[in-house]
């Protein structure tokens, strides 16, 4: 991807293939006293017994800039625990194992929950709002990265070129998104964003007209890529959603809070693969089937609160012109993948944008019924009106626990 356009909403940085990484490096290590860089890594912990996070860490472990890393991890029970701070033990940097399902945590929940003010679901998003408040509290850093545990294509320079954007202080965002092609044994992947956001967004710009929203989000090469970089002032006041639209989601608060300059996508690999989830044909509360379903409500949502007004004609509307847009691209995608030596199952591609289409309306009549559902995470900001000493005590508890 080796190319230097710009699409004229937000900064694009390209990898130009001119030098190698270490001059980013060598810079990253210039500015870490004065901008202290963490990275936050959400975990399960399946993903300790995978084969992706081996290699993950002794990628991490020759890092030399990174002031510390955060690692959330859910679903363990205290022995699992145990062994996850043992598995992390190898890495040189200042580091803590946030064991959420603690009995402290839970505690720490409880107290959030008599506020009304507790997530509403377990997952990725509370994961990582709960490591960015563990981050706040330690008041020592200005850059916040995050990525997944289950990159299989990992490398060091992911992270250099990731971060370097908001921490190099002469350059003004506030906010880097990862971009990259999904390809992995012989195949071109990333069904989700290519069969679903792609098309739904062309569609939306056909059915509703010009928004400078979906502009926004057309801008993005990958638009559900895990990886983002932060300076941390903005952390108080960012939404954080709990469902499976976290990552638009968080574009969405991005477009709210931040002039587009201040937002820049980068190009961080050549080539990305992670684990897949099932598309989950005949279970809309799994897999592929879920997440498209949590994806549009939190596109119709952010719309709707711009002030869209949708109704049922407008949903089923929506369905066709998006699967008109869908099987457009799918041909593509299909010639773009022939001419790279890569493979593309175009029976499940379409039946992917089968199910996504239903499940546009599916979404659609969710949003219809319950407009004012709000799967989001109360902003951090919020936490600390409502109970000053919450997020300290978090930070303590989150110590006790891996003191112990």
């Amino acid at each position: 991807m080796a190319d230097f356009h710009q699409n004229g909403n937000i900064a694009t940085l390209h990898n130009l293939r001119s030098s190698d990484t270490n001059y980013l490096t060598r810079e990253l290590v210039a500015i870490k006293d004065t901008r202290k860089i963490s990275l936050v890594l959400p975990s399960l912990f399946s993903e300790l017994e995978g084969d992706a996070l081996p290699h993950i860490l002794d990628e991490l472990s020759e890092v030399p800039y990174l002031h510390r890393i955060i690692i959330g991890l859910d679903q363990a029970n205290a022995e699992q625990y145990r062994y996850a701070k043992q598995y992390f033990s190898r890495l040189p940097q200042q580091h803590i194992v946030i064991w959420n399902d603690s009995p402290r945590m839970k505690a720490i929940d409880d107290r959030l929950a008599q506020m009304d003010l507790a997530p509403s679901e377990s997952g990725k998003g509370k994961n990582v709002w709960s490591c960015m408040g563990y981050m706040m509290a330690c008041q020592d850093s200005a850059v916040m990265a995050i990525h997944d545990c289950d990159i299989l294509t990992y490398d060091k320079e992911m992270l250099a070129r990731l971060v370097y954007p908001v921490a190099n202080p002469s350059f003004p965002y506030q906010m880097a998104k990862g971009f990259y092609p999904r390809i992995g044994d012989g195949k071109l992947n990333g069904r989700v964003s290519r069969m679903l956001v792609a098309p739904i967004l062309i569609a939306l710009k056909r059915v509703i007209g010009d928004r400078d929203y979906i502009d926004f989000l057309r801008s993005f090469r990958y638009p559900l890529s895990g990886e983002f970089a932060m300076r941390t002032n903005i952390l108080p006041d960012l939404r954080m959603p709990s469902d499976w639209g976290l990552e638009i989601g968080v574009l969405s608060e991005a477009w709210r809070n931040f002039a587009p300059k201040s937002v820049c996508q980068v190009e961080i690999a050549d080539a990305y693969d992670h684990k897949h989830q099932n598309l989950s044909l005949e279970d809309k509360t799994k897999g592929l089937s879920r997440m498209s379903i949590d994806i549009c409500k939190s596109i119709f949502r952010k719309l709707a609160a711009d002030g869209t007004v949708f109704t049922e004609e407008i949903f089923r509307t929506l369905k066709a012109t998006y699967y008109r847009s869908a099987l457009d691209l799918l041909e593509c995608y299909y010639n773009d993948a022939r001419m790279n030596g890569l493979s593309i199952d175009r029976h499940m591609e379409e039946r992917a944008a089968e199910l996504f289409a239903e499940n546009i309306v599916e979404a659609g009549h969710s949003f219809l019924e319950n407009p004012h559902e709000t799967p989001f995470i109360p902003t951090w900001s919020r936490v600390q009106s409502a109970d000053p000493d919450l997020m300290e005590d978090r930070r303590k508890a989150a110590h006790l626990d891996f003191e112990e």
